[in-house]
């Protein structure tokens, strides 16, 4: 998310963070390598201008010149000038004060309106609502179908009527069986088209003539940059909106589209989507984002989504096996499960301060504990809960089972032997010396011990670090 932006942006503040003593040269040089980024990432060329602008006169204050630390307050008012820009507070969805909202999704064709309607039913449910999903879309066949195929496998309410194609009718049956199955959310999943045109444009107004929305949303796609703020104006223009949902940011994009499209139309991104699974749909939080952007972290974000993926049961089983120092693999195997659940470990880095755009596609191998869980699954019961019987023929089996090297079941025991004395470690109440050293003790309940790196030869460098200092020994 951001990726290209946000690397190029932490290397402009770590240049100016350790710097004591700043001078208008500093902030010129700043300003520009700030500007050019913003640019190289979409953001519309008017935006920047004002951003550059209005930063670059914050800097040349007294404040930040007469400093102890000027280079920590230059930072400082990157990051509170980036999140003015983003929104600055979350805005959340507006609620009917009858108890029944309706919550209509616009959006061009392959914005990926049907997938978003149906991971906001998902988020509702989660949070104690009941709604139901509708499509109107009476031009392309397939799309009511998608939505009943993909709310079915959420456990969320669908109406379609396949044969009906008046837009109008279909929305005002579906508002009505809502209300008779006594949910209190319907969201309509509309038309799209390649390009804005009239004649979708008077269909989405009969549509909200029908139903009176409390929430009118575009669903944006964040790959196609600037034209985004095209589309977002036409729409606003054409219909008005209460805000935006940014879809595909997981994706290879600039995401200049979600720096822009906030301050040119005045309207607060509500949530974002990071990924094609029903799960990967988050509220916006301008401050939050603006801290990932900068390489600042984002442990608010991450504790809330361990909390929505993590198995309590599952958690409360390996705590006890912890807390009577009997971790075993079966534990490490449901450690892996859980953070599996949580998304890929690139995402989930980058939530940890000072992580992000610091590790590459080439150092995060999300397929890593699939091989390791693998490896787990070739063994027996009896091998799996007494590593200790592990002997060099049982290890060449479990290899072959899991279609790796022995090497590699190898070092799959040499963490989890780490992890274990970790987790008796913890269970005596004593702290690891070193623990914020390495990437294995990163905690998540020693899941992230368990693996210790994330794939290729770096993983274990600190690990023959101490090697050769045996052999000199």
């Amino acid at each position: 998310m951001f990726e290209s932006l946000s690397t190029k942006l932490q290397n402009v503040t770590a240049k100016m963070r350790g710097k004591s003593r700043v001078t208008e040269a500093d902030i010129k040089e700043m300003t520009r390598e700030i500007r050019m980024a913003l640019l190289e990432a979409d953001v519309d060329y008017a935006v920047v201008k004002d951003f550059v602008s209005d930063m670059g006169t914050k800097c040349l204050g007294a404040d930040v010149m007469q400093s102890l630390t000027p280079g920590q307050q230059i930072v400082k008012i990157v990051r509170e000038s980036l999140v003015e820009l983003l929104g600055s507070d979350e805005v959340k969805l507006k609620v009917s004060p009858t108890g029944f909202t309706t919550i209509i999704l616009y959006g061009l064709q392959g914005a990926g309106k049907t997938t978003t309607a149906v991971k906001l039913a998902k988020l509702l449910k989660a949070d104690g609502k009941r709604p139901m999903t509708v499509s109107v879309d009476v031009h392309r066949p397939a799309a009511a179908q998608q939505l009943k195929i993909l709310s079915d496998g959420v456990g969320v309410d669908c109406y379609i009527a396949p044969d009906e194609k008046n837009p109008v009718t279909i929305v005002r049956d579906a508002e009505a069986k809502a209300r008779y199955n006594l949910c209190n959310y319907l969201i309509v999943d509309t038309a799209g088209r390649t390009v804005v045109d009239d004649e979708l444009m008077n269909e989405l107004k009969d549509i909200n003539s029908a139903v009176n929305p409390t929430e009118k949303l575009l669903v944006v796609d964040a790959m196609i940059g600037q034209e985004a703020v095209n589309v977002a104006q036409a729409f606003e223009e054409a219909i008005g909106m209460d805000g935006f949902i940014m879809t595909k940011l997981d994706g290879d994009t600039r995401g200049g589209a979600a720096l822009s499209i906030r301050k040119i139309t005045g309207k607060p991104i509500k949530y974002i989507c990071v990924g094609e699974k029903v799960d990967n749909i988050e509220p916006f939080y301008p401050q939050r984002m603006a801290d990932r952007i900068l390489g600042m972290g984002d442990v608010v974000s991450l504790i809330e989504k361990a909390s929505q993926t993590i198995d309590e049961d599952a958690a409360r089983k390996s705590m006890e096996n912890l807390m009577n120092n009997k971790f075993t693999l079966d534990d490490l195997y449901s450690q892996f499960e859980q953070i599996k659940k949580m998304g890929s470990l690139k995402d989930v880095m980058g939530m940890l301060p000072g992580m992000s755009g610091k590790l590459d596609d080439a150092e995060i191998d999300d397929k890593i504990i699939d091989r390791q869980m693998a490896i787990i699954s070739s063994m027996t019961k009896r091998e799996r809960r007494n590593p200790q019987i592990l002997d060099a023929s049982r290890r060449k089996r479990i290899a072959a089972g899991a279609g790796v090297q022995v090497s590699d079941v190898n070092k799959l025991m040499m963490q989890y032997e780490q992890s274990a004395k970790l987790m008796k470690q913890f269970a005596g109440g004593k702290l690891p010396k070193g623990l914020g050293r390495t990437a294995g003790g990163m905690g998540m309940g020693g899941g992230l011990g368990g693996f210790g790196g994330f794939g290729g030869g770096k993983t274990t460098s600190h690990k023959k670090k101490g090697k050769k200092k045996k052999g000199r020994r």
